[in-house]
């Protein structure tokens, strides 16, 4: 009884040192980064307006931008995780979640590996493809309904996931070159033009690595 009440006790301090942010913590160690009523933690860079919260949903909608983690957990600086985002597109729709990135101030992320986000718009790489380096051709979800898009990484391997399935195995080699490579950093939500709405519910992680 005592253990567990240590342990009870070290949770609720870590809820009360992040201050306006409610992390949620379960069981499986996922911790939530996205407290469903306002954007702490994040940080959009170059049009702020393209994200809102409604209805307890962050609305991904308007001109080019990119939204950084930079809240408590972690000190947003993860190597090792998996990462669980639910999420709906709306048909034409285009976005992505980078990982291993840090913020920029404007531009596209030129840090860390992207994961397309789209099903029915004119680019041919679709939802769950690790972009550029491993992509999917055939959209993995439907428009206006929501799926769960997972990313684990592991050392040199990263693995992606749709509502389970998975649809990228990659291994990176020794000798990539540039900043498109695994290092360790932050995760990121991308607006990509004002015709893309993207909704997201839910964005959890679990770190395996300090």
């Amino acid at each position: 009884m005592l253990r567990m009440f240590k342990l009870n006790a070290a949770l609720v301090t870590m809820l009360l040192l992040t201050g306006s942010q409610t992390l949620a913590a379960d069981d499986e160690g996922w911790v939530s980064l996205f407290d469903g009523k306002s954007l702490a933690g994040w940080k959009v860079a170059e049009n702020p307006k393209s994200f809102s919260v409604q209805d307890g949903q962050i609305v991904v909608n308007g001109d080019r931008a990119h939204m950084f983690y930079v809240g408590p957990v972690a000190k947003h600086d993860f190597k090792d995780f998996a990462l669980k985002v639910e999420l709906m597109t709306t048909p034409g729709s285009n976005s992505g979640i980078y990982f291993h990135t840090k913020y920029q101030e404007s531009d596209w992320p030129s840090v860390g590996y992207e994961v397309q986000v789209n099903q029915t718009h004119g680019d041919p790489k679709k939802s769950s493809g690790l972009y550029g380096v491993k992509d999917v051709f055939e959209a993995p979800a439907k428009d206006n309904e929501w799926y769960t898009q997972e990313i684990i990484v592991q050392g040199k391997r990263i693995i992606t996931k749709v509502n389970g399935k998975t649809l990228v195995d990659y291994t990176e080699p020794d000798d990539v070159q540039g900043d498109r490579k695994l290092s360790r950093g932050t995760f990121a939500i991308q607006a990509h033009d004002p015709n893309s709405k993207v909704l997201i519910r839910s964005i959890k992680v679990k770190p395996m690595s300090e």
